[in-house]
């Protein structure tokens, strides 16, 4: 037979023994599930980003980014008026979509563009983005089921669709070209290290 004694606080040394084994056994199981909500989180930001990476080349990989949203416009655009909650997951959709891809132009491609003497076309591409960030908001905030939504959804993709042309057929071909080609791959390295962070 066992025999619980007190040490010189009044506290039985057993009890103490047993809360420190299960105090460690969750502190393990609490660390365990931290790392693997680390390995999910990471998974699916490299399933997010390796679109954009298997794309190849900066150009190439924003071109497809910007397919992939017309796609979305698509889709909200064949909705039905009473489908407010698909209407309001794919805004959602489109919300980020639009938001991994800003950042990777904002924080890479837009300065890259202004150190090779394009300031004035970078600014111009930077002030649309402000725009799409309006669209959006009004988007966001106004009746999904309202009769002006595909309205001013439509209105927001022609002012997308230019800024895509203006982009893929003016801008990044003058970039790219006056690049060096580590250059060009130190530019795509940078922009998906961009887009990882809000994949």
């Amino acid at each position: 037979m066992t025999t619980i004694e007190r040490d010189s606080k009044g506290r039985y040394a057993a009890g103490e023994e047993r809360h420190g084994t299960s105090a460690a056994k969750l502190g393990l199981a609490a660390a365990a599930g931290a790392a693997v909500g680390m390995v999910a989180m990471l998974g699916r930001k490299t399933a997010m980003q390796a679109p954009t990476i298997l794309a190849g080349d900066w150009p190439k990989a924003l071109a497809m980014e910007h397919k992939a949203v017309l796609k979305i416009f698509d889709a909200i655009e064949q909705t039905q008026t009473r489908a407010v909650a698909r209407r309001t997951m794919l805004l959602t959709q489109l919300k980020h979509a639009i938001a991994k891809h800003a950042i990777e132009e904002e924080n890479v491609i837009y300065p890259a563009l202004r150190d090779a003497g394009q300031r004035e076309g970078a600014e111009e591409l930077i002030r649309e983005h402000g725009d799409v960030k309006h669209y959006l908001y009004d988007l966001e905030n106004m009746p999904k089921n309202a009769p002006e939504f595909l309205e001013m959804l439509r209105e927001f993709r022609r002012e997308v669709e230019e800024h895509i042309d203006d982009e893929e057929n003016r801008q990044f071909p003058a970039l790219f070209a006056s690049l060096s080609e580590e250059q060009n791959r130190k530019l795509t390295r940078a922009m998906n290290r961009e887009g990882f962070k809000l994949a």
